[in-house]
């Protein structure tokens, strides 16, 4: 999970289709005059469109209603909507766009306009190289998590253990642990959910990265159905405060799941039970690696400390904001 807070520019609100009037006759009415009624927006893509052409357009609408970026969102949804490659799109960029394909683009496009995300609408998003299922059921997986991966697979490299055994904690989608097991082909790992429909979603995904063999899905109420010891144990929990809610973007309040997203009051609900939790379940020289909101680090640092851990390090978003914290069982 990432911080999407309003802070950054808005961009321009979804300009708004001109309804279009047409004048019937009225059966009452002796004197001729007719009736007004009201059509709706006109199509904005029509089937004689090139794909190319198509895409242009989208990009520009999209840019118009400050979707960003416009030319990535726009191809990808003419990907989704025609199951063309991007390389097809541009050796067929002078293809028709075709009537099925001009009406399921321009229901990706109202759906976008809408605030719906792109990987939403198409049912799968790109995580750490790898094309993931998405349902409504699961947070959506951002860059940012990915520095999550990046410190848990440095631990690792780094420690010498045979067939490390890894634990994640609200698995969700999976795409941590996909993540992580895709680059290290000797570990073991096991994801925990409290949602039975977002488990289901995790599984699948395991299987479509190949890691059915090296991986376990449980559903149960985090570490309370937990049992055993584990080389590292990785977590995006949820860490928004409630009284952060009316400050979310409308792609992730509307669109993320609230179990995945509310850490109580503060936001912090899970970071205490991570800290309780992570002494009983973490092995003696085993590493724990949290995301966090980019202002929470000192107070999960010290909820760590007063758990009795010294040996804590804060990690780096690609926007420069805290974002994973790392700790070491010695």
């Amino acid at each position: 999970m990432v911080d999407f807070r309003r802070g950054a520019p808005a961009g321009r609100r979804p300009a708004q289709g001109r309804r279009s009037f047409r004048r019937a006759s009225d059966p009452d009415s002796e004197q001729g005059f007719g009736s007004l009624t009201i059509d709706g927006p006109a199509p904005l893509l029509s089937a004689t469109l090139t794909l190319a052409q198509a895409r242009s357009l989208l990009a520009r609408r999209l840019a118009q209603a400050g979707k960003e970026p416009a030319g990535l969102e726009a191809r990808l949804l003419v990907e989704g909507a025609t199951g063309l490659r991007s390389l097809d799109l541009l050796t067929r960029a002078d293809q028709p766009l075709g009537q099925e394909n001009a009406a399921r683009l321009e229901n990706f496009l109202g759906r976008r306009l809408r605030d719906e995300p792109v990987s939403r609408i198409l049912g799968h998003s790109g995580f750490y190289g790898l094309d993931l299922i998405v349902t409504p059921d699961v947070l959506d997986p951002r860059a940012d998590t990915e520095v999550l991966v990046d410190a848990a697979l440095a631990f690792l490299r780094e420690a010498p253990v045979a067939r490390p055994r890894i634990l994640d904690l609200g698995t969700g989608s999976g795409a941590i642990l996909c993540a992580i097991l895709r680059a290290a082909p000797d570990a073991y790992g096991l994801g925990v959910d409290l949602s039975l429909a977002a488990c289901a979603v995790a599984r699948k995904n395991l299987d479509r990265c190949g890691l059915a063999d090296r991986s376990s899905v449980l559903c149960g109420d985090w570490a309370a159905a937990m049992a055993g010891r584990f080389d590292v144990i990785v977590s995006n929990p949820p860490y928004i405060g409630l009284d952060e809610a009316a400050a979310l973007e409308p792609e992730v309040a509307r669109f993320d799941p609230e179990l995945a997203l509310f850490g109580g009051q503060d936001g912090l609900d899970c970071h205490r039970r991570l800290a309780r939790d992570i002494g009983r379940l973490l092995k003696p020289g085993g590493g724990a690696f949290f995301e966090i909101g980019w202002r929470q680090a000192q107070s999960v640092n010290r909820i760590l400390f007063d758990s009795g851990f010294g040996h804590v390090a804060i990690s780096r978003d690609h926007g420069g904001r805290d974002r994973v914290v790392s700790v070491l069982r010695v």
